[in-house]
């Protein structure tokens, strides 16, 4: 039985014993004073003097709980010098099955896949698992960015619309779909008063599994750690790239793995048209024995902002938009195709014990360096509120394992299928083209199934549509029901329950 994350509490607790252990002792407190100086971050402990005791205490357990030796590395390696630009010189274009089977060979393969894939869904060994550790600042929200409304009817929020793919599933192979759920410190407690007071949107609240990743100190151009009061020191989340660590440390593993979880459904919270089971992409991860695989969608521009699929020296690797230099970036083959165009979209298939792996060799991820305008207090303790970047914030990214896996595959998918990110409060990826793609895969759901749909001189549909989960998760569900869909006219609003 799937539980709220004990470990949290458990860590505070002997985090809270450390700090008052070393409160009153005045040799341990002398030897933090030193460990601080021996690594050039002695003004942490600045301002001892006017916190009272509690806030002492916090701060010894967050000084506590970082790895000053690590810290000395990043500062070398990511904060007094500009990171090394990414060695190209062995990228090669990677193998990828394409959406559309080109063969019959490629089809029976494809069938054989899907068969498989339904059946590991079937028996409980798929279980989803979101990164859901952003706010919706940038969209003009306020709170986490899964309870920010997409909808193009019932104005559901991306945790709803998750939260019924899962149920829909769930029905349809007769089984029951877990569901875990990675937060960060900014929603945390937010995600869990969401949920609880969505009566975790009919879900069994004892298949929901939500627990918080860990965190990075911010340092300033010079590598001092900086404060974000007297007492606390300015962390940020550490990137999706930290899930794999949190899926582990958490409890989150054993739980999969005495459910029988084999495979990890990843995605990000910010995706509305998300296809979380998909027995395709199972299946063909299956056969090829993989450990960590992707799926991708074609490029529509050359300098679109989306990283890119490639080879590094044999490996699958995922590389910056920024960082692939003009002459790849517009690269075409023979038929006028991009060289390199296979998109990454945050979507992945990983197995269970490879996560478990990874974290038995204590293994960690590159860490990406982010310039940023970062609140904290002064020398004379004061808050600075900057109004240009005045640090750097440290993150690491899901995708830089997948040169570890032994083996991994890449799925293309249809853009408009698959990928409705919700990113920007207006203009592209916004909540607005969301709903779009959203309208326009439910209408050509239903034309598949031979029902008309008004459309615009543009060739957009005139109407609103709607297809909830529990109507259909993919096309071949709405032929079976097509009878229960209604005449549409123009400018209605169709919702399918």
């Amino acid at each position: 039985m799937l539980t709220f994350l004990k470990f949290p509490e458990i860590y505070v607790l002997s985090c809270n014993l450390v700090g008052k252990l070393l409160m009153n002792d005045k040799n341990s407190l002398k030897n933090v004073e030193k460990l601080l100086k021996k690594h050039s971050q002695n003004h942490i402990l600045a301002f001892w003097d006017e916190l009272d005791e509690n806030q002492r205490q916090s701060l010894l357990i967050q000084i506590n709980k970082l790895d000053f030796e690590a810290i000395d590395t990043w500062i070398q390696r990511y904060i007094k010098t500009a990171p090394k630009a990414v060695s190209l010189e062995n990228l090669a274009p990677v193998p990828f099955y394409p959406a559309v089977p080109g063969s019959a060979r490629q089809q029976n393969l494809y069938e054989k896949a899907g068969q498989l894939g339904a059946e590991f869904i079937s028996t409980g060994k798929v279980a989803a698992f979101i990164v859901a550790g952003g706010q919706g600042t940038r969209l003009g929200f306020d709170g986490p960015k899964g309870d920010f409304p997409v909808s193009p009817v019932k104005n559901k929020t991306l945790f709803r619309i998750f939260a019924e793919i899962i149920a829909a599933a769930s029905k349809k192979y007769n089984t029951v779909c877990l569901w875990y759920i990675m937060t960060s410190p900014l929603n945390h407690e937010q995600t869990k008063i969401i949920f609880r007071s969505n009566d975790f949107y009919g879900l069994d609240p004892a298949n929901v599994f939500i627990f918080q990743q860990g965190t990075l100190p911010n340092f300033s151009f010079d590598g001092k750690i900086l404060m974000a009061d007297k007492g606390t020191i300015a962390c940020s989340p550490d990137g999706h790239g930290g899930s794999l660590k949190a899926l582990y440390e958490s409890g989150a593993i054993d739980d999969m793995k005495k459910h029988g979880v084999e495979f990890i459904s990843y995605f990000q919270v910010d995706n509305s048209l998300i296809n979380i089971f998909d027995p395709l992409f199972i299946g063909l991860h299956a056969l090829d024995k993989a450990e960590m695989s992707s799926k991708a969608v074609l490029k529509t521009d050359p300098k679109e902002k989306v990283g890119l699929f490639g080879l590094v020296d044999g490996k699958v690797s995922v590389i910056e938009y920024s960082d692939l230099p003009d002459e790849l970036t517009h690269k075409r083959n023979q038929d006028g195709s991009l060289f390199f165009n296979l998109g990454s979209i945050a979507i992945h298939i990983i197995n269970r014990t490879f996560v478990e792996k990874l974290n038995a060799k204590g293994f960690s991820l590159p860490l990406h360096r982010a310039v940023k305008k970062i609140p904290h207090i002064d020398d004379k303790g004061e808050l600075v509120e900057p109004e240009e970047p005045n640090g750097i914030k440290l993150e690491s990214f899901v995708f830089d394992a997948l040169p570890l896996a032994s083996k991994s595959v890449i799925l293309e998918t249809i853009r408009n299928e698959e990928f409705a990110p919700v990113k920007n409060a207006s203009g592209a990826d916004s909540r607005q083209t969301s709903k779009a793609l959203m309208v326009a895969r439910a209408a050509d759901w239903l034309e598949a199934a031979g029902c008309a749909v008004p459309r615009k001189a543009d060739g957009s549909p005139d109407c609103l549509i709607e297809i909830a989960p529990g109507f259909a998760l993919e096309k071949n569900d709405v032929k079976a029901k097509i009878k229960l869909t209604p005449k549409i006219k123009p400018k209605d609003k169709i919702y399918l329950s």
